[in-house]
């Protein structure tokens, strides 16, 4: 396995990247977006980094604008600028000769919400990208309520508007995962989420699981849960290798 890091410019801000492709040859990719108050460098995405090429996947984890080592400030950051931070990484693997034009997305958290949002953008546009969700919220209305250091003033602005507030409709291929004891994400938002999606589409409930997966044995089962859903989706779409 290669480990390799990148960066890209979004609005004047470097946002960095680290790519882990499997030595086999050009592969797919899945693309792991972080929730608030994390970054590429947690845990889990190191997980991913490490248990995904082994499967033939690729696995390419960013900062956010605003987190991490990433450019920007956090006080600015929205869902939107995070849609548009996902769009420039995946504009910029698309020309890696490592990978096979096939993309998957993993968001945990916020994460998942603005994956959803960019695969919606993609499927719009014909070209959908299989999901999967690691106990993210369906809905950001709650949001207005919490500190505005934590969230982000220009985020709290930002669904205050009514913007990207719900997360979308109709989005396939999308596989939620869901702690059934989760303490920052109700778990009905899950169901919504799943009830939300096309075909094919999946949700995978974790038993006695906290939000952030903190026992190993949870973390591991979404690992394994996530990488059979996007082998298996990413298997039936067309190669299109730079």
């Amino acid at each position: 396995m290669s480990e390799q890091r990148f960066t890209v410019t979004v609005g004047g801000a470097d946002v960095v990247g680290v790519l882990h492709a499997p030595e086999s040859g050009p592969s797919p990719c899945v693309v792991a977006c972080h929730g608030m108050g994390a970054s590429k460098d947690s845990d889990k995405y190191l997980l991913l980094g490490r248990e995904l090429p082994g499967a033939g996947l690729a696995l390419a984890r960013f900062d956010f604008r605003g987190s991490g080592e990433s450019g920007g400030s956090h006080r600015e950051a929205t869902i939107e600028s995070r849609v548009a931070d996902l769009e420039a990484v995946l504009d910029h693997l698309a020309k890696r000769p490592e990978l096979d034009g096939r993309f998957g997305l993993l968001g945990s958290s916020l994460g998942g919400f603005v994956a959803l949002w960019a695969a919606a953008s993609r499927a719009a546009a014909g070209a959908p990208l299989p999901v999967v969700t690691w106990n993210a919220p369906a809905s950001l209305r709650d949001l207005p309520s919490a500190d505005p250091e934590q969230a982000g003033p220009a985020l709290v602005a930002e669904v205050r508007r009514g913007q990207w507030a719900e997360a979308p409709a109709g989005v396939p291929g999308v596989l939620v995962i869901q702690a059934d004891r989760d303490e920052v994400v109700p778990p009905g938002h899950g169901r919504l989420l799943f009830k939300r999606a096309r075909e094919p589409r999946r949700l995978h409930v974790i038993s006695a699981a906290d939000h952030r997966l903190t026992d190993m044995g949870h973390r591991l089962e979404a690992v394994a849960e996530s990488r059979r859903w996007l082998v298996t989706q990413l298997s039936g779409m067309a190669r299109t290798s730079p």
